[in-house]
């Protein structure tokens, strides 16, 4: 959530021609609605079954892809271990206050249901405390990457070269 999986995930795919998809929008765009509507309408747990479905099917189909993964979607029991049978899992890390400034972002916020009625006090104790909860299934991935750098075009095009150099070309 907010670490700059959807930012760096393009950037990668664009500079190594590999296929990118955002598991986000290709929820949305199989559903036929947005995220945000489908927590409103089923709520997360009806969500987290479909995203389970969904990744499922893109680790099959696209089995070379960068997927960006939302940041609940390793959460869930036997999520990770999908993941690390589909491929490399690296898990982006940026401090809180780097996740709460991108978070803050009005843009950010409308789509994101869980946090989008939150003030930035809220959000940030929000964002602490999810991380808390999180890291136990993040830290199952074998690699990690610096996703601090990512606020400008030449930030982005710095961090995708470095992943590429670490996890791509290897």
């Amino acid at each position: 959530m907010g670490c700059g999986k959807t930012t760096l995930g393009h950037a990668v795919a664009q500079l190594a021609s590999i296929p990118f998809v955002d598991l986000d929008d290709y929820i949305e765009q199989k559903e036929g609605r947005s995220i945000r509507q489908i927590f409103a309408d089923s709520g997360e747990d009806h969500f987290r079954e479909i995203e389970r479905h969904y990744l499922t099917h893109l680790a099959s189909e696209y089995p070379d892809a960068i997927i960006a993964c939302g940041g609940g979607t390793p959460c869930r029991e036997g999520a990770v271990d999908l993941m690390l049978e589909a491929g490399r899992v690296v898990w982006l890390q940026a401090p809180v206050d780097t996740i709460h400034a991108r978070l803050c972002l009005p843009q950010e916020q409308t789509k994101r249901p869980l946090i989008a009625a939150m003030d930035p006090d809220a959000m940030r104790q929000f964002i602490i405390r999810t991380l808390e909860v999180r890291s136990p299934f993040y830290s199952l991935a074998p690699d990690r990457f610096d996703a601090s750098q990512l606020e400008s075009a030449e930030q982005i095009r710095a961090s995708a070269e470095r992943f590429i150099d670490q996890y791509i070309t290897q």
